[in-house]
């Protein structure tokens, strides 16, 4: 009976043991909880990014920045940023010439910053090779000149091309309404001295009155500024002018290879030697002459065997406009014979009326 007793006594006491531990367990395991789904959850701030400091403006670019790339058109304003990034707008097509589907066309602009007067044309300076292979510069020399540089200009305008004009201030003079169809065109227009004489052979203050008074005549033409940039006749440097013209803030223009027209009484001829030294070269500025008959009936043959060969045009223009003296911007009107008060075009002074 009272084993009995015990045995009953001891089945309770375990039970309650069990019983306890149980509840114990329950008590103290942790709570799962269903995650809620996407559309529920509430958007979470983010912690802050470390700020990171911007970089500093140069004071100055270095002297690869010399040759930029034209902007073609000032950036819109940023809009506020929206909540999905944008998809990037489509590359916008490059107009087609009119009535040319095989023009030249121009592939890049680059503005030059002539601070310094940097020297450009590797058959003289050698420090700033910008152009790719297959890139080609057209420079035309020693115009205006009635029916040649207008035929050289129509050849350009049907391939959609740009190049850069030297002209010599006393052909200028002469002709302002032809120089003003260059710079009408868009073409860059820079100077080749008064009257193309050879500034190796001359005294300091000679060759700096050929400069200038080129430069003068330039603005007088224009009825404004050209460029800044200048290409010594017979690609004669004297030292102690290409240190002026660097304090003038004047690039120099020498090339990469000179067509030799004015040897050349044939247009076949102008076309075969530049090709031959492209072909050589590869690349470069080509020097050629708006002054001479032959180069102006060759322009449009050329222009298309330059697209045939897979060439193509950089067109160079100056930041900023050049500077002239006064006292040579008055001079050049002095020299004149009998100067006139009007340099209106003979166009707008001519009239055929039967």
């Amino acid at each position: 009976m009272r084993f009995a007793a015990a045995a009953c006594a001891l089945a309770i006491v375990v039970c309650v043991a069990v019983f306890g531990a149980v509840l114990a367990q329950r008590a103290t395991a942790p709570v799962v909880t269903p995650a809620p789904s996407a559309s529920s959850t509430p958007t979470a701030k983010s912690a802050p990014a470390p700020a990171v400091a911007a970089a500093p403006t140069a004071a100055k670019a270095p002297a690869s920045t010399v040759v930029a790339a034209a902007p073609a058109a000032a950036a819109p304003a940023p809009a506020p940023a929206p909540t999905l990034a944008p998809t990037p707008a489509p590359a916008v097509p490059v107009a087609d010439c009119p009535g040319n589907r095989d023009a030249l066309g121009i592939s890049r602009t680059v503005e030059i910053d002539t601070t310094g007067g940097p020297g450009f044309g590797f058959e003289h300076f050698k420090q700033y090779d910008f152009l790719q292979p297959g890139e080609v510069v057209l420079t035309f020399d020693d115009g205006p000149w009635p029916r040649h540089t207008p035929a050289v200009l129509a050849a350009l305008a049907a391939h959609c091309t740009k190049a850069i004009f030297f002209p010599i201030g006393l052909h200028t003079m002469w002709a302002p309404e032809i120089l003003r169809q260059v710079a009408a065109a868009g073409h860059t227009i820079g100077s080749h001295t008064w009257s193309h004489k050879d500034l190796s052979k001359l005294s300091f203050q000679d060759a700096k009155d050929e400069i200038e008074k080129g430069v003068s005549a330039v603005r007088w033409g224009l009825g404004a500024p050209g460029s800044p940039f200048f290409r010594f006749p017979a690609l004669k440097h004297p030292p102690e002018v290409v240190t002026y013209l660097g304090q003038r803030n004047i690039a120099i223009f020498s090339t990469d290879m000179d067509s030799f027209d004015f040897k050349i009484r044939k247009p076949e001829q102008v076309i075969s030697s530049v090709l031959t030294k492209l072909k050589k070269n590869g690349k470069g500025i080509v020097l050629l002459h708006d002054f001479q008959k032959a180069t102006s009936e060759a322009a449009p043959e050329l222009l298309k065997q330059l697209k045939a060969n897979g060439y193509k045009i950089v067109f160079m223009r100056a930041k900023e406009p050049v500077q002239t003296v006064a006292s040579y911007d008055e001079q050049i009107l002095k020299d004149q014979k009998l100067p006139t008060v009007t340099n209106r075009p003979t166009s707008d002074v001519v009239h055929t009326i039967q």
